[in-house]
Order: structure tokens, then C-alpha cells, then sequence
């Protein structure tokens, strides 16, 4: 009821529907990109036969530390998208946001399927700047948003000094 005494005729439901269906959408995305670099993830003898720098996290580190990482990427993912102004920049976000769940995968894909730590070394650049691009189109929309990423860009440096030793370690592939 109004103020008025008289009924609404707005759709009270609609805002907290658009929050459902853009959160339901970035689970969606992340489960997608988590679920098939988890595929590609492959912790068999010759990745146990790699020689690890000492500063890597035992195995199960990786596995909470990748879904705090989707899970703050999926909430900056609702926050940007309901802030973008116009379908135009709603697309950029979303490319973006594919760009990098893609570059992502293609990484582990290097490093455990095509066993090329080499060349994931120097895919992880593009990783790194995917997030770096993520966080420039989050902070316009959201201040927020753009430090949720922030984790997830430092991750990937720590995952890329990680990298960089495999090869150092055990080159040439």
C-alpha cells in the first residue's frame, strides 16, 4: 500500500529479480570456468614429478583459494553489471569477464594437459592483464567491485612466481 491508501501497480519484485538473475548468471559463469580448468587439472605422476619451488602451497591450498577468488569475482561480476549504464557497456563487462574465464582454462590447459609450464609462463601475462582490464571496467561502475578482483590478480602474480619456478626447476619442456 501507498501512503495514499491505494495500491501499487509497480512491481515491487522487480529489482530484487534482476539481482536474482544476474547473481544466477555469474554462478553459472563461474562454476563453468572453475569446473573446466578443473578438467584440465591434472595432478598425476608427471606433475608429481616436477620439482616445486618452496614456496608452494600444499595441494589442498589451491582448491578453498580458487573459490574465494570466484566467488568475489561473481559478486563483482552482479555488482558491475547492474551499475553499466546501457547494453553497450553490460557487453564489454561480459567479453571481458569470458576473455578472461577463457584465458584462464587455456592456462591450466598449458601447464597440466599440453605439460607446458613454458608456455603457460607466458599465458599467465595475459591472465594477469585480463584481471588488470577487469578491475579498470569494475571501478567504473563500482569502486567495490574493483577491489573484489584485486585478490584475484594477486593470486595470479603468486601463481605465476609459482609458474616461474616449475621452469626454472625443471626446463627446458
Amino acid at each position: 500500500l501507498t501512503g495514499l491508501g491505494r495500491m501499487s501497480t509497480a512491481p515491487t519484485v522487480m529489482p530484487h529479480r534482476r539481482v536474482v538473475v544476474a547473481a544466477l548468471w555469474a554462478a553459472l559463469g563461474v562454476v563453468a570456468v572453475a569446473g573446466l580448468g578443473g578438467l584440465a587439472t591434472e595432478l598425476g605422476p608427471w606433475y608429481r614429478a616436477l620439482k616445486q619451488p618452496w614456496w608452494q602451497p600444499p595441494d589442498w591450498a589451491f582448491g578453498p583459494a580458487w573459490s574465494v577468488i570466484y566467488l568475489l569475482t561473481a559478486i563483482a561480476a552482479v555488482r558491475v553489471w547492474l551499475r553499466a549504464q546501457s547494453p553497450r557497456e553490460r557487453t564489454r563487462w561480459l567479453a571481458a569477464l569470458a576473455a578472461n574465464g577463457a584465458i584462464n582454462v587455456f592456462w591450466s590447459w598449458l601447464f597440466f594437459k599440453a605439460r607446458r609450464p613454458d608456455w603457460a609462463l607466458a599465458e599467465v601475462v595475459l591472465l594477469w592483464l585480463s584481471i588488470v582490464l577487469l578491475i579498470v571496467i569494475a571501478r567504473r561502475h563500482d569502486a567495490l567491485a574493483a577491489l573484489l578482483l584485486v585478490p584475484h590478480l594477486l593470486w595470479v602474480a603468486f601463481a605465476a612466481s609459482l609458474n616461474y619456478g616449475v621452469v626454472r626447476l625443471n626446463g627446458p619442456f
